[in-house]
């Protein structure tokens, strides 16, 4: 099945960040290297002293990656909207990212105010990628509101912790069938993102992973083909588990000796 967003026919199933790494050359090389063909970028990277940030969104325009601007850090309904409304002029998309972060140990999203600010920016013709939970009343709502795309964390971002809550995200996968669900945060090694992919989700959303390794380009690379594996098998359609054993030699059939005993 062909990955679309918001009708956009995407090739990679690998989104990645531009955050964190040892250097801008060795942040282009790591996306390169992951086959990604849309990169989040925060707003804040184009603000500071001397317009530094106006450097780096040279760059990254100059790469000819798709941009997936995000509201990164943001904790309130208003501050989340003006930093998209300024980001889709910025980058001159509609697409955004969007995060209303609740809590600040776990950065886990406050799914409330997120609800609300992606009700506002799908009115006012925004198309709009909400860091979720795995819940799936907040899904609902967030679908209702106008996403049509849904990323739901895997763990706290930057945790590396994996995927926390299987049960949660294959309940979603099961609830939502059509739309498209990308795990974002959390995913520490390629396993992780395999398992992901496994479950039947569209996409992977990863930065720190891959920018914070000692070596971020052979991580991108790795992570990659981890996405295209896991993907691969679910389209595989994956035997069942089983409680018992099942022989993969059949037995019916074989021939049995009989032994003479003295």
């Amino acid at each position: 099945m062909t990955l679309e967003f918001y009708g956009q026919k995407i090739t990679s199933r690998f989104l990645i960040g531009t955050a964190l790494y040892p250097s801008p050359a060795i942040m282009l090389d790591a996306i390169q290297a992951s086959g990604s063909e849309i990169v989040t970028v925060s707003l804040r990277r184009e603000s500071g002293k001397d317009l530094a940030g106006q450097k780096f969104w040279d760059m990254i325009r100059s790469s000819d990656l798709r941009i997936l601007p995000n509201t990164a850090g943001c904790k309130t309904v208003k501050e989340a909207v003006t930093t998209a409304q300024m980001a889709r002029e910025i980058f001159d998309t509609a697409w955004v990212k969007l995060e209303v972060i609740g809590e600040d140990d776990t950065l886990q999203p406050d799914v409330f105010g997120l609800v609300e600010a992606a009700r506002i920016l799908c009115n006012e013709g925004f198309q709009v990628f909400p860091y979720t939970t795995e819940d799936l009343v907040v899904a609902e709502k967030l679908v209702a509101a106008g996403c049509e795309v849904l990323m739901p964390w895997g763990a706290p971002i930057g945790s590396g912790r994996g995927l926390n809550n299987v049960y949660g995200l294959r309940s979603l996968r099961a609830h939502f069938p059509s739309i498209p669900l990308v795990v974002d945060a959390g995913l520490g090694l390629p396993s992780h993102a395999a398992a992901a992919m496994e479950l039947g989700y569209d996409a992977v959303l990863l930065n720190t992973a891959v920018a914070k390794a000692g070596d971020p380009v052979a991580m991108a690379r790795a992570f990659g083909l981890a996405i295209e594996s896991g993907r691969l098998a679910y389209e595989a359609d994956p035997m069942e588990q089983r409680d018992m054993a099942a022989p993969s030699t059949p037995v019916i059939g074989l021939p049995f000796w009989n032994q003479k005993h003295d």
